[in-house]
């Protein structure tokens, strides 16, 4: 069901039909659209500003530009995100596909730099999945990528339990990287180690290859080498020896 909410959604924001008609207003200024509820005027026209920005701090990060005009979404309290989002614990998301992405608003708790730098994460996941399109992006580098790029900000809600990335190491609970292709786990806990995990081994990668390492294997994926491929390529080492080098 929670799919078909979201599939909903999706085609609802790009059509722009009368259902959202007097519910979620319009704001395209300096590159970005974004909709959001009446109330959020405010938070989106600071949004609007803090765009051009954070637009060019990632590109500057990955050598890419991003392309076209995307779509932000800004809900607030009440609204059906999470069933939208998958998770309890998810306070924005990205639909690639789509050019757009979706924030909780309420989440966030009016915390304005939180929510930049939350922007940046998902405009991350944009210009990834803009620029490599002729095969799979694993789950756990999509993730990895956005925290590095975004001084380890996460999409989703943490508490302030600590590491788990230590725990897990300590007591050899770590996740197979293998498991992190496709998605991530929905338990809470799992779900904050998955994150963490991801992008401890992306910066494994940069702290033995450097930024410019990582990024020509990113260029490698861009023309079609998968993310095994493209790591034996750039590094001459199979991507499952990393992990081992990264686990010692």
């Amino acid at each position: 069901m929670g799919g078909i909410l979201f599939l909903f959604f999706l085609c609802a924001v790009c059509m722009t039909p009368p259902v959202f008609s007097g519910q979620l207003v319009e704001l395209t200024t300096n590159g970005i659209r974004i909709l959001c509820e009446p109330s959020l005027k405010v938070a989106a026209a600071e949004m609007g500003t803090a765009y051009p920005f954070l637009k060019e701090k990632v590109e500057t990060i990955f050598g890419w530009k991003l392309k076209g005009v995307p779509t932000l979404i800004l809900l607030g309290k009440g609204s059906s995100f999470e069933r939208m989002a998958g998770s309890p614990y998810v306070i924005a998301f990205a639909a690639p596909e789509k050019n757009l992405m979706v924030m909780d608003w309420s989440r966030l708790k009016g915390d304005r730099i939180h929510a930049q730098d939350v922007l940046k994460h998902e405009l991350c996941h944009l210009l990834i999945h803009q620029e490599i399109t002729r095969v799979p992006v694993p789950r756990w580098l999509d993730e990895g990528l956005a925290q590095w790029a975004s001084d380890g900000v996460m999409d989703i809600v943490l508490d302030q339990k600590g590491s788990r990335l230590n725990r897990a190491v300590f007591n050899d609970r770590m996740i197979p990287m293998r498991r992190l292709v496709d998605g991530f786990p929905i338990r809470k806990d799992r779900l904050i180690l998955a994150y963490e995990q991801s992008k401890d081994f992306v910066e494994y990668i940069i702290g033995r290859y450097g930024k410019e390492g990582l990024l020509k294997m990113l260029r490698r994926m861009g023309q079609g080498q998968t993310v095994s491929e493209a790591s034996q390529s750039t590094f001459s080492v199979p991507l499952a020896s990393l992990e081992v080098g990264w686990k010692e």
